[in-house]
């Protein structure tokens, strides 16, 4: 029994190895000047420097780039997040082969590979003669995240005891009061991990944002750095820039974590 316990405390060890040791690197490299990842010349904050007072080369297209990145983020997983708990309710109350079908319809784009779905929606919105662009991306991104808002509401609306909204209704509430009194408290925390996981779905895609960004020089922060590394290496500044943005959404989740634990343990 012992030896079992060990194996499983090595393999999750690995695990937690293979997935962390890549972003520890390059926010150890991040520490120092040299332009090629992996060779150390010295500790220095000047790569961090470079990147906040706008001395490194192309600054304003980094800059850009990350601007775009978050502000497509956040109106996106704004959008899908309202959208998605709405289609949850909707899907939730169905009956029978109905709900079958609209499950299996809700789990399709997330299990379909992310070229076939932006090739798919750069091909809808010539044919419906739609100027690609800043708009375009941020429908193709509320469209592949409102699925995994749905998902993470679902869960909540089952545990959810179902007279509550009629009770609501019989003690006079309009139905929109009692969806926004009685039913959005209790399905909080899954909007909010299913706004987190859109917000960082949105981030990390490039796909889908590459085939639906058009020709106007739109970048996102996946598309400058495919840019950046056709041209034989990226910035060094990527470096700093990813560990901080690694950071903010660690510190994030466990600040939701902490606060979740504390209501729990309320109960």
């Amino acid at each position: 029994m012992k030896g079992k316990k060990l194996l499983a405390k090595l393999y999750i060890g690995l695990v937690l190895v293979i997935l962390y040791a890549p972003i520890i690197f390059i926010a150890v490299f991040s520490f120092t000047e040299a332009k090629s990842l992996g060779n150390w010349t010295g500790f220095s904050f000047n790569l961090y420097k470079n990147l906040f007072n706008g001395s490194m080369q192309n600054s304003s297209g980094l800059m850009s780039a990350v601007e775009n990145t978050l502000l497509i983020a956040l109106i996106a997983s704004v959008v899908a997040t309202l959208l998605g708990t709405v289609a949850a309710i909707g899907i939730y109350n169905l009956k029978g082969r109905k709900k079958d079908v609209m499950n299996f319809l809700n789990n399709i784009p997330m299990i379909n590979p992310d070229i076939i779905t932006g090739v798919s929606l750069f091909l809808l919105f010539v044919f419906l003669h739609i100027s690609q662009g800043y708009t375009t991306v941020v429908l193709a991104h509320i469209t592949f995240c409102t699925p995994y808002v749905v998902l993470n509401v679902m869960p909540k609306l089952s545990q959810l005891n179902p007279n509550i909204y009629e009770a609501a209704l019989d003690l006079g509430a309009t139905p929109m009061q009692a969806l926004r009194k009685v039913l959005v408290p209790a399905l909080r925390p899954g909007m909010i991990s299913g706004f987190i996981l859109s917000f960082t779905m949105s981030l990390d895609d490039f796909a889908v944002t590459f085939f639906t960004r058009g020709t106007i020089g739109l970048d996102t922060l996946s598309t400058y750095i495919y840019a950046d590394a056709r041209k034989g290496g990226l910035t060094p500044e990527l470096k700093p820039l990813m560990t901080i943005l690694f950071l903010l959404i660690l510190v994030v989740l466990l600040v939701i974590n902490i606060r979740q634990s504390k209501n729990l343990n309320k109960k």
